[in-house]
């Protein structure tokens, strides 16, 4: 048998036959009796591969499931957008990482689905790029944050700063302030989302994501 050390990909456990525990009778529970969950576990606890395996759910990949406990639940297998950002790459120490990595992926999601010629903000654009997904697919779109909080905890008490707009901030306010307007957006954009997940370490109350769940 082989174990899957270090292997966070749900794809590649499956498809290279590694031992995989089936928790996906969970996982079905998981996307049919709820709509927003925070996951709060220690690092290593395998919260990238439960994001993996949703992901490969929502992108309706039945083959990858065959002979698992969904396989026998799960009748409609559709395809969902997915939009998936993974804050565990990224050195969130250095300032303008934290936006660049935002950038990054908000600017590969507008070339798939379209930018907005008025939204200018970060939480602006990607209400827009979900309410698109929507419109082309026909379906409400799936978020996937895995370490929602690991840019906040990089550099927490650190007292590592940045300059912004000729004023010296800590970088601890900085990355939160930022968080804070990216999060934003799911309150606002809650009939263009089918499922949201964010897994993390802590809860910040002041990045206002929870108070918008």
């Amino acid at each position: 048998m082989k174990y899957p050390i270090g292997i966070q990909s749900f794809d590649q456990i499956i498809g290279d036959g590694y031992v995989y525990v089936d928790k996906t009778g969970l996982i079905y529970r998981l996307v049919n009796e709820g709509k927003i969950y925070f996951l709060s576990r220690p690092r290593r606890f395998g919260k990238s591969l439960l994001v993996s395996t949703l992901k490969c759910y929502f992108q309706g990949r039945k083959e990858l499931f065959k002979g698992l406990a969904i396989d026998k639940l799960e009748t409609d297998w559709a395809e969902y957008p997915v939009f998936h950002i993974d804050f565990n790459v990224g050195d969130f120490t250095l300032p303008g990482n934290l936006e660049a990595r935002i950038e990054e992926t908000m600017a590969a999601w507008e070339k798939q689905y379209g930018r907005s010629d008025t939204a200018q903000t970060t939480g602006a654009r990607f209400i827009h790029v979900l309410h698109q997904a929507r419109k082309r697919y026909g379906r409400r779109c799936v978020v996937l944050i895995d370490e929602y909080d690991k840019p906040i905890l990089d550099v927490l008490d650190t007292g590592y700063a940045t300059t912004v707009d000729g004023e010296r901030r800590l970088l601890e306010d900085r990355n939160r302030e930022i968080l804070k307007s990216f999060y934003s957006v799911f309150k606002t954009a809650d009939e263009d989302l089918q499922f949201v997940l964010l897994t993390g370490v802590t809860k910040f109350s002041q990045v206002s994501v929870f108070s918008g769940f």
